[in-house]
């Protein structure tokens, strides 16, 4: 209910496109290039998750001691980590086929990194705490179907691929075939990836899935010179359910500078942190966002 009355409210907003500052909402077909006009060709290096700072991001909970189901990676001792760190996000795509499949889809290789510093940690010699590093395989089809006075744009497959290239006991990796579908109506867009975790002989966090979840959900909304998206992850089971959800409003600095608040509550922040449940709040700067 609450969902078809907010879409209603959307009904006529317009596309994506500069506001006074320079800043550019991407529509979908923008930052996929679903349609013609929008075809840039293959081998260019652009955007795919957001780039961001955060200066300060304070842990209700940090994870002094990271363990696994799997005892061989779980930690023998705790670390004195500060609740406060930085973080920053880097995420990039490129095209690296284009119209296979009778013109209708596009092949995409990604990255996308993500780092939490225990910089304000002089103790331990402000280590990075945690680096994640998520290269991916997208194959992407461009559709347009309406539904609820919007459009669905896209669906597609891929193989990801997650890890945070440690050794024992803190390694922590798993693959994932992951599905996607992408709805867009003005100014807001939804973007839906459920996944199939591919087994691991070695299993270093077994039990991922029951604690991260098992599929993904991105709302986007924008307003002038201000962005909120919320990103969360759930199991999508009765019993034991778990997840995440992550909270982002950008707002204008300076040309195309945004200010970012960040707030995560759940599991799975991090690779280590997988099954380990924290609330953080953290401020800084987003150079690119959805």
């Amino acid at each position: 209910m609450f969902l078809s009355q907010f879409l209603f409210l959307q009904a006529q907003a317009g596309p994506a496109k500069s506001d006074s500052t320079g800043i550019i909402t991407k529509s979908f077909s923008q930052h996929w290039e679903l349609e013609k006009k929008d075809k840039q060709g293959t081998f260019r290096l652009i955007s795919y998750k957001p780039t961001y700072f955060t200066a300060a991001r304070w842990s209700s909970n940090p994870n002094l001691q990271p363990q696994s189901e799997n005892p061989l990676y779980s930690v023998p001792e705790a670390e004195p980590y500060n609740t406060w760190e930085a973080k920053f996000q880097l995420s990039f795509k490129t095209k690296v086929f284009q119209s296979m499949f009778w013109g209708k889809a596009d092949l995409w290789v990604a990255f996308t990194q993500v780092a939490h510093w225990q910089l304000y940690n002089p103790d331990l010699s402000r280590p990075f705490r945690e680096l994640n590093y998520e290269p991916e395989i997208i194959l992407n089809v461009p559709l347009n179907f309406d539904l609820f006075g919007g459009q669905i744009r896209m669906a597609g497959v891929g193989f990801n691929h997650q890890s945070n290239g440690r050794d024992l006991p803190r390694s922590r990796s798993w693959n994932r075939i992951i599905f996607h579908m992408a709805y867009e109506r003005g100014p807001l867009q939804l973007y839906l990836r459920p996944w199939l975790r591919i087994g691991d002989e070695d299993d270093e966090n077994p039990e991922i899935t029951g604690y991260v979840g098992n599929g993904e959900i991105t709302a986007m909304y924008t307003l002038n010179r201000h962005a909120i998206y919320v990103v969360g992850t759930n199991t999508f089971t009765l019993k034991d359910n778990r997840g995440s959800l992550q909270f982002n409003y950008l707002f204008p600095i300076k040309g195309n500078l945004r200010g970012q608040a960040q707030v995560f509550h759940g599991y799975g922040e991090t690779l280590i942190d997988y099954n380990h449940r924290q609330t953080t709040i953290g401020i800084g700067v987003s150079f690119i966002d959805w």
